[in-house]
């Protein structure tokens, strides 16, 4: 090939190369975008692979069936390689992920749903102006929704654009900190929290309004029907990492955690103590501008999975035979085990306010430490404090 017979060739690689890169530069940014990060080897293999393939072409080099197989062969293997991350994620992604959520709109007050717990009669605090603006754990969220349906005036209020919002535990003590809300319930703050609050000069007032179980559940299938806390520990701090160390079978223990500042996340460090937990499993998660972050895994169901959360959140999970709540000390977590303090990690949840200056904040968590209030913590599915 010699003079101008090798130009054609040449600007046509080129344009083809600018080609492939634009169209492959887009399809690799919808694939971050859709948080798919495992496919991106795959999808510049087979990138290359043609494009090389097309300026082998322009130049003759496939002159010889023997040519061709070679460079196939050698895609080929590459290929082959570059599948593998896909099809491994693709087998995961078919596990199931327990979010250990609850979904908040079944759980709105004044609406059609019928899982609100209600009183039979009219409740004796009724609320008409400077109505508390609240916040609070997604586990609390059905509670303190019951509350507001029981004493705030009838009309919409969205779960993240109203007074009563539900933005999580770490967001909701953010919220409360900034002034943002008047009241906020969930479980006690982390330390993190309470050093944010005092660099702000303020301070948390933490009232107890119902308790609940912190709990630990692995798959439905593990041979594991229960742990003791010294167990727990172990395993949370790494000292065990097989199911045959604690009585079960010769797996590997994959052991979730939770986000840092969430409510389980910190009811597990207060487990914990001094005892330091291990590095948690994270996962690459693709940002809005197709960045790559590191996240706290959700729950996967594998067979050899444990994770935890607080006892409301596990009853639709435990219905549908996802899981099942382990035994800890050989003490189920209901809601007698609570109430009797035999289940040996239930906790207080709380009202949590600071320096707020609405005046119907302290008469709305009085309402709700009255009998009627502690009545409707009980149907809400938890146990009162006022027995």
């Amino acid at each position: 090939m010699e003079g101008n017979s090798i130009i054609v060739p040449i600007f046509a690689s080129i344009f083809m190369l600018i080609g492939v890169v634009f169209f492959t530069g887009f399809v690799l940014l919808m694939t971050l975008l859709n948080g798919n990060i495992h496919y991106t080897t795959l999808i510049l293999t087979v990138a290359v692979s043609l494009y090389v393939a097309y300026v082998l072409h322009m130049f003759r080099f496939f002159k010889t069936k023997k040519r061709v197989r070679i460079f196939w062969s050698i895609a080929g293997i590459a290929l082959a390689g570059s599948l593998v991350q896909p099809i491994y994620y693709t087998y995961v992604d078919r596990i199931p992920t327990v979010d250990a959520e609850v979904n908040v709109y079944e759980y709105e007050p004044f609406t059609d749903s019928h899982k609100v717990a209600t009183l039979d009669h009219e409740a004796s605090l009724q609320l008409i102006d400077n109505l508390p603006k609240i916040d609070g754990a997604t586990a609390m969220y059905p509670l303190y929704s019951a509350f507001v349906q029981a004493t705030y005036p009838e009309k919409s209020y969205h779960p993240y654009q109203s007074e009563v919002m539900v933005n999580t535990t770490p967001d909701a003590y953010n919220n409360l900190i900034s002034g943002r809300v008047d009241v906020i319930f969930t479980a006690g703050p982390s330390e993190a929290q309470r050093e944010r609050a005092k660099k702000l000069g303020l301070e948390f007032k933490l009232t107890p309004i119902g308790r609940e179980a912190f709990v630990f559940f692995v798959n439905q299938k593990n041979d594991i029907d229960g742990l003791t806390l010294q167990q727990i520990k172990d395993i949370y701090s790494g000292k065990v990492t097989n199911w045959s160390e604690v009585g079960g079978g010769d797996d590997s223990i994959r052991a979730f955690q939770r986000p840092e500042d969430s409510g389980s996340q910190t009811a597990l460090q207060s487990l914990m103590g001094d005892t330091p937990i291990m590095e948690a499993p994270t996962e690459d998660v693709a940002t809005g501008m197709g960045g790559i972050i590191n996240e706290v895994s959700q729950y996967k169901n594998y067979k050899n999975a444990i994770g935890y959360t607080f006892r409301f959140y596990s009853t639709e999970m435990v219905g549908d035979n996802r899981i099942k709540l382990l035994e800890i000390s050989g003490v189920s977590p209901t809601k007698e085990t609570i109430r009797s303090g035999t289940y040996p990690i239930a906790s207080d949840f709380y009202a949590v306010t600071t320096n707020t200056g609405n005046p119907n904040v302290e008469k709305f968590i009085d309402w709700v430490l009255s009998d009627e209030g502690q009545r409707l913590v009980e149907q809400a599915g938890y146990v009162p404090v006022m027995e």
